[in-house]
């Protein structure tokens, strides 16, 4: 018997518009340039349709959706390879309503994107040259098909006919990106030649409550023909942990059980709480001769994980939190979208700069929305080896999804699938099976009776709830150990998905829903805060990239800069945001700066008041906050806090400052006090400091705060130092007060000063292990001194060796100056290691960067007379 043969099937690929048309004519096959591939990045690279992420193209494209294409190769197969028992033709991907033909027969149909199919061809692949012809029907106009059978149904974003759709949602555009229905084999294919093949690897590493481990080793073979498995456990370096030979298979299925003793592993740990030690599972078949069938390795690593709701100590409801390896982690990380429109241009390497972005940002959790796919391999391994912790939605969004027999059996078979294909990933600690779905229910009034544990839903107008629990929890329960949530947002307990007390919070009422301050983010906290946000502009370069080079729309209302912008009524809501907050102008370089500042303030102050809620065991109020969102999939301006382009917007240095091991926070707010309970223009204002620290570190930190009051508009200013502790995993509040130098008033007509309070925290070195500045808002009040008077100082290091390109940039100030922005003359951004910086005196900062090739570097701030 042979050893399995698998081959690409990616050389000699052409593709056409079935019946030509609008850039192909009939019988017209090109080339394609890359493999996998879509049909759009196709015609892009043949120039043949123009970029629709330039100025108002994607509206030249849509045509491309509502054709048929088709993709044809031949290959040539070998004698050994059609003589084998069995010979599979592997389709991992297939955007989305195909037909295959393998040498003139129909082999396959597909209608879900998100499922590989496996069909055996050994009656019709022969020895010699084969062809193979893909056609893809318009994936839209199947949609509308399907919905007028089966009929309209609500959703948020889109178009109504996606819910019918096993397809990517935010291909039909949503409120952050473009409508572009991306059609072609977007996964690999190959032929597989066998005898025997592994169909199901399945590594169960359990870690308990004393933290010790077993593994328990499960395969399952295409048939029963009496071979012999050798199963191997080996460290990163090749070492061999444990093993079983000549483990005899019985009826296709077999099993190995390790215990391990202590020692000989170690434990996975989140980002900046331990190592990420990864472990390799590799499994051999052979037959009773020793001749090799089949092989598979797989990674693995042993972690605990545990999703906590215990009641909590001094307020109602339960906490919602992650205990890895007995340890409750803060998460403090991102929503992650699909990083581009056209997803075969993603590669290693750009996952690999994405991820790395975000712990570099001091992040240790990315949540993939429900709206986009099931990521590529590569993510989740970088996820493993980085240290991110993964909350993982099954993919759908924003949606009243139906639950007829033909959609619930898709589902069930993409479940099982990516559930079988992502299981063995540490990073995964949750699936949830959808993403805003009870809200949009309870937003639609359907039939959602939360004490109903026992129906089975399908006659109901929601019944999608058949899909979230009962058919994705039964698929989780059954092939991993990996947590599920019914939806994000999710609460239980019989509670409404805006029950702050429980499960897990979309946190939309600032820039959605009742428009809050961002200064209320306390109050409208929750115990896992997974999506809220704020838009900002991103680079003037990225701006300036959309464009296209027409100065004539280079306004904020310009059309082009509206259409790069998806948002319903984003011009009210920015408007609002920035109206209640700074004095702005309307050049576009200034609503590019006073946006993204707005962005920063907005998010920093929810992970400040977020991580001050987090006070230990019990008193974990606040357990995480994941911002929408960290990418884009095209150049816009959304609430990402990195570009397209992985530009970071100020915004992200922002939240990076936030998450350190050690931060320092302060409010200040107004108390006021009548003269009698019958008075209203009798009263004192007193303005009130609290200061509070935060410690990710699991041992106390012995510290120093210092705090300096500066009047913006005068020499005066006052220092305090106190000693303090920071509890370990927790926040602690370190000190309250009046705010130094500030009277108290009688009226409101009295204009108090403008006094800027610093806080730091000092190591016993005197190092700063966190700093923060509390300005007077809003900001539109402040008189800023003029540009001259704050004596701004930017000295610029070299890199030694570096021929000018790196350099250190310290920078001082006489005056406090708020929101601080470096740029570089020139079209080549450079990259920094911090952006929105506040600077007080006698506290210089450095700031990194690279890309500066030995140009000017320039600085924006607030009130500095740009605009």
């Amino acid at each position: 018997m042979a050893a399995k043969v698998a081959r690409e099937l990616h050389e000699g690929w052409t593709f056409t518009q079935v019946g030509g048309g609008q850039v192909m004519k009939e019988g017209e096959w090109l080339p394609v340039q890359h493999f996998p591939t879509t049909v759009h990045v196709e015609l892009l690279g043949y120039k043949r349709i123009p970029d629709p992420f330039i100025g108002l193209h994607e509206w030249d494209v849509q045509w491309i959706g509502e054709v048929d294409w088709a993709f044809r190769t031949t290959f040539t197969a070998s004698e050994a390879e059609v003589t084998s028992d069995k010979v599979d033709l592997v389709f991992d991907g297939l955007d989305t309503f195909a037909a295959v033909e393998l040498n003139g027969h129909k082999i396959l149909e597909t209608d879900n994107q998100f499922v590989a199919h496996r069909v055996p061809v050994k009656d019709y692949v022969k020895a010699g040259e084969n062809s193979l012809v893909l056609t893809f029907s318009s994936a839209f106009r199947k949609g509308r098909e399907i919905e007028k059978q089966h009929g309209k149904l609500n959703l948020w974003n889109g178009d109504s006919s996606r819910l019918h759709v096993r397809k990517a949602q935010y291909n039909y555009g949503w409120d952050w990106g473009p409508v572009l229905m991306t059609v072609g084999p977007w996964k690999p294919i190959r032929l597989e030649a066998y005898t025997t093949r592994i169909t199901d690897l399945d590594i169960r590493p359990r870690v308990n409550e004393k933290l010790g481990a077993t593994i328990d080793v499960t395969f399952e073979l295409s048939r029963d023909d009496h071979s012999v498995a050798n199963v191997s456990v080996k460290d990163a370096e090749g070492k061999l942990i444990v093993g079983q030979s000549n483990l005899l298979i019985k009826s296709q299925r077999a099993e190995a059980h390790f215990k391990l003793s202590p020692g000989v592993f170690d434990l996975w740990y989140p980002v900046g709480y331990g190592k990420q030690p990864i472990y390799t599972v590799q499994l051999h078949i052979t037959d009773k001769d020793g001749h090799l069938l089949d092989s598979k390795t797989q990674k693995f690593a042993f972690r605990r994980a545990v999703i906590v709701q215990d009641e909590l100590e001094g307020e109602e409801g339960r906490s919602f939190l992650f205990e890895i390896n007995n340890i409750r982690i803060f998460c403090g990380g991102s929503n992650w979208i699909p990083a581009d429109s056209f997803l075969t241009r993603l590669t290693t390497e750009k996952y690999r700069q994405w991820l790395q972005l975000l712990v570099d940002g001091n992040q240790n959790m990315v949540r993939i929305w429900g709206g986009g796919i099931y990521e590529a391999d590569a993510f989740y391994d970088i996820c493993d080896e980085l240290g991110i912790l993964v909350w993982q939605d099954f993919m759908f969004g924003c949606g009243q999804y139906p639950a007829y027999d033909s959609f619930t059996k898709s589902v069930e078979v993409e479940a099982e699938q990516n559930v079988k294909r992502l299981r063995h990933h540490p990073s995964i600690v949750i699936f949830a099976g959808n993403n805003e779905d009870y809200q949009l229910a309870e937003s639609s009034k359907l039939e959602l009776d939360y004490s109903d544990e026992k129906s089975d839903f399908r006659k109901t107008n929601f019944p999608a709830r058949y899909i979230y629990e009962r058919l994705l929890p039964s698929v989780v329960e059954r092939l991993c150990d990996i947590s599920y949530h019914r939806s994000s947002p999710y609460s239980g307990f019989g509670k409404e998905t805006t029950d702050k007390r429980y499960g897990d919070l979309h946190q939309w009422n600032v820039w959605h829903g009742s428009q809050e301050p961002w200064h209320n983010w306390d109050i409208l906290a929750g115990r896992f805060v997974s999506e809220f946000g704020m838009q900002g502009y991103p680079n003037i370069r990225t701006v300036d990239y959309w464009l296209g080079g027409d100065q004539s729309e280079r306004y904020p209302q310009s059309r082009t800069n509206c259409n790069h912008n998806k948002a319903d009524g984003f011009e009210r809501r920015i408007e609002l945001y920035l109206m209640e907050n700074f004095k702005h102008a309307f050049d576009i370089e200034s609503y590019v700066y006073y946006t993204q500042i707005m962005q920063a303030e907005t998010l920093a102050s929810a992970y400040r008041l977020w991580r001050r809620n987090w006070k230990g065991k019990g008193k974990e109020y606040t357990a995480g906050a994941l911002v929408w969102q960290i990418n884009d999939c095209w150049p816009v301006t959304s609430w990402a806090i990195v570009d397209y382009f992985l530009r970071p917007k100020p915004a992200y240095f922002a939240i990076k400052r936030e998450l350190r091991l050690y931060t320092v926070g302060m409010t200040r707010k107004e108390k006021k006090t009548y003269a009698d309970e019958l008075s209203a223009a009798f009263f004192t204002l007193e303005t009130v400091l609290e200061i509070w620290g935060t410690n990710s570190t699991l041992d106390e930190k012995k510290a120093t705060l210092e705090i300096t009051a500066f009047d913006l508009h005068s020499a005066w200013r006052e220092r305090s130092t106190h000693a303090v502790v920071l509890a370990p995993n927790a926040a602690t509040e370190l000190w309250q007060g009046a705010l130094p130098g500030q009277p108290t008033r009688t009226k409101l007509s009295e204009v108090p000063r403008t006094i800027v309070v610093s806080a730091r925290l000092l190591d016993a070195d005197g190092s700063v292990l966190g700093r923060y500045a509390n300005w007077p808002e809003p900001f539109k009040y402040i008189h800023f001194p003029a540009r001259e008077e704050v004596g701004l100082q930017i000295d610029v290091t070299p890199s030694s060796g570096g021929g000018g390109k790196d350099a250190r940039i310290t920078l001082s100030a006489k005056k406090p100056i708020k929101g601080l922005i470096l740029d570089v003359e020139g079209a080549e951004d450079a990259s920094w290691s911090d952006q929105a910086i506040d600077l007080v005196p006698d506290d210089p900062q450095a700031v990194s960067v690279q890309g500066l090739n030995g140009r000017k570097v320039t600085a924006r701030f607030l009130g500095d007379g740009s605009a």
